[in-house]
């Protein structure tokens, strides 16, 4: 059963993510990369779906997000679209894609906007890239930000630490959050600060932000499904919190699958053969 109201089905949009901040509402946020996890996901009651990056990670089997394509991206939000009704599904823009060369960029949000049919992007950066931001804005494509750790500069961060626990670092994050507030994101995605910090970006700014690692103090909570289900379970950090354990749970299956085969119990003749 839905976690939504009976009388709640409406398409999530970025405006009603704003609602959900005004009156205090959590925002509930999960990725998602394909048809048949999307549509479970959205069928749940999900506010919005991230096709993240992390793709590079969980679906590709890559130490970094750095080597996802635009090409891949646009497969996975495809495939998510096709199968979500209600939530408001949200595409990376991956590495590379959005790096000061504002015209390029548009034409990346554009291309991807246009081939998923997704309803927003999200971009990683803050000042640096704030022309690129607002020109896509401008251009009519919705645009979630996302500050503090940010995986596509972890060759400049060298680890996957919380990040701005120094002031210097805090001060920018803050500017940067209203500069993004200020270009006309509509939400911000906040990961891996102290909480002490997420609560203070969250009472200034008057969007949305979605906290992964950062805290109970965001209006909304994003993981990445994997990690959330226990189907990876060489990832770990602090923040994370188990739901299921279909790792375990799809090895046994898997196992019972060839254990049945073997011993010539699958077809049984009277159950599955015709």
């Amino acid at each position: 059963m839905s976690v939504n109201k009976e009388d709640d089905r409406r398409k999530v949009t970025t405006h009603r993510l704003q609602e959900m901040k005004e009156r205090a509402e959590k925002i509930s946020m999960l990725t998602a990369y394909d048809y048949s996890m999307a549509g479970i996901i959205d069928e749940a009651g999900m506010d919005a779906i991230l096709v993240g990056d992390s793709a590079s990670n969980v679906m590709a089997g890559n130490v970094t997000t750095l080597p996802m394509t635009i090409d891949q991206m646009i497969y996975h939000g495809a495939s998510v679209m096709k199968a979500v009704k209600r939530a408001l599904v949200v595409v990376d823009m991956p590495f590379g894609t959005c790096s000061g060369n504002s015209k390029k960029s548009l034409e990346y949000a554009i291309r991807i906007m246009k081939e998923t049919g997704a309803d927003t992007l999200k971009i990683e950066g803050g000042e640096e890239i704030i022309e690129d931001i607002k020109k896509i804005i401008g251009a009519g494509i919705p645009v979630m930000g996302h500050l503090g750790l940010m995986p596509q500069s972890i060759n400049k961060y060298g680890t996957y630490t919380v990040r701005a626990k120094e002031k210097d670092e805090a001060e920018k994050l803050v500017r940067d959050a209203l500069l993004l507030e200020e270009a006309g994101c509509y939400a911000i995605t906040l990961e891996k600060i102290p909480s002490k910090l997420a609560n203070e970006i969250t009472k200034k700014l008057t969007i949305p932000t979605i906290g992964i690692g950062a805290g109970p103090h965001t209006d909304g909570q994003v993981l990445v499904m994997h990690d959330m289900l226990g189907i990876n379970k060489g990832f770990s950090p602090k923040f994370l919190r188990r739901y299921a354990d279909l790792h375990s749970a799809i090895k046994e299956a898997t196992q019972k699958y060839i254990a049945d085969v073997k011993g010539s119990d699958f077809p049984n003749e009277e159950k599955e053969a015709y």
